[in-house]
């Protein structure tokens, strides 16, 4: 069994994880950071890398991948310690403080508990036909767009990140075409308005009945549309029909969990003492699910969690500018 021992342990490394992970070392605190992603930034880094974010301030518009980039640049100099690719398991109170086990062999023993944890663990919902390409052409996520560059993409599923990767693979990749089982789709009328005025082939209703391929990876795409048959050249498909969601052993932390949210009080705690939430997963009236409400969060969290910890310390630190 390996151990680490940190005064606060960070549930999630979304956008509100990764600052409270850099004001809790701003703080003075040793942090550790879960997360059941292999690398930090949440579902930015996990959906959506390469879209521009307009609604952060300071930044009239900045790419996914650059913020995450930038919060976690922002963190290194505390020198947090990321246990990423493990989810959270049981949490139990040990001698003042919490034991949080991650994995079959691995633990976290910390003073406080910060759940940064947004939706939650999300599973992409599977492409009906093609499973077994998988990750051999079929993806539902694009890390690098660079990667399909030059290639025939097929994107299937009529929502926002359907349309969301079309236009952003369309510079990229020799042909993008989109591919939807319904004539009406789910993505905002604008997003659908700008794909189809790239030039992108909208084709509905139509069904993927087969993926075809060698050992290179995938070749071609079988559809059916108007029960007739269509061949699409592809050497990639990628399957963006929606996701499920929970939050898995955290709604078994006693927390008071309902409809994957956690109540917080005005600090951020919890109904459980020493522990807190930050975030899409806080809940609390007249609360306003943005990127920039977790980043406050996460300050009034750690600050709370501060004066915790040490009842001798101010709620208030001061400006970080004032720290030279």
């Amino acid at each position: 069994m390996t151990s680490h021992e940190v005064d606060l342990l960070i549930v999630g490394a979304g956008p509100t994880g990764l600052f409270a992970t850099y004001y809790a070392g701003f703080r003075g605190m040793s942090v550790a950071v879960v997360d059941a992603l292999p690398e930090p930034g949440g579902q930015i880094t996990a959906m959506y890398p390469e879209k521009m974010i307009l609604d952060v301030a300071g930044f009239p518009a900045v790419r996914g991948r650059d913020l995450v980039g930038g919060l976690v640049e922002q963190a290194e100099r505390y020198e947090p310690h990321y246990l990423l690719g493990r989810a959270a398991a049981e949490l139990s109170e040990q001698d003042g403080g919490f034991r949080v086990g991650i994995g079959a062999a691995e633990s976290v023993r910390c003073r406080a508990v910060l759940v940064t944890a947004g939706i939650g663990e999300f599973t992409p919902r599977p492409l009906p036909a093609g499973a077994e390409w998988l990750d051999r052409g079929v993806v539902h996520f694009i890390p690098e767009l660079s990667v399909h560059s030059g290639q025939d993409v097929v994107v299937v599923g009529g929502g926002d990140s359907a349309f969301d990767w079309a236009a952003a693979l369309h510079p990229v990749a020799r042909s993008v075409t989109l591919v939807h089982r319904r004539s009406r789709f789910r993505a905002h009328a604008g997003l659908v308005s700008e794909v189809a005025g790239l030039g992108v082939p909208l084709i509905t209703p139509a069904e993927v009945v087969e993926v075809r391929g060698d050992e290179r990876g995938v070749r071609e795409v079988e559809i059916e549309v108007d029960e007739q048959r269509r061949v699409l050249p592809a050497q990639a498909v990628v399957a963006a029909l929606g996701f499920t969601a929970d939050l898995g052993p955290i709604e078994d932390w006693g927390l008071g969990v309902a409809k994957r949210s956690i109540p917080v009080d005005s600090t951020m705690r919890t109904g459980r003492p020493g522990v807190y939430a930050a975030g899409d997963v806080a809940s609390y009236p007249g609360k306003v699910k943005l990127i920039a409400t977790g980043f406050g969060e996460a300050a009034t969290a750690v600050n709370n969690i501060a004066v915790a910890l040490d009842p001798g310390a101010h709620l208030f630190p001061g400006h970080s500018s004032d720290a030279g």
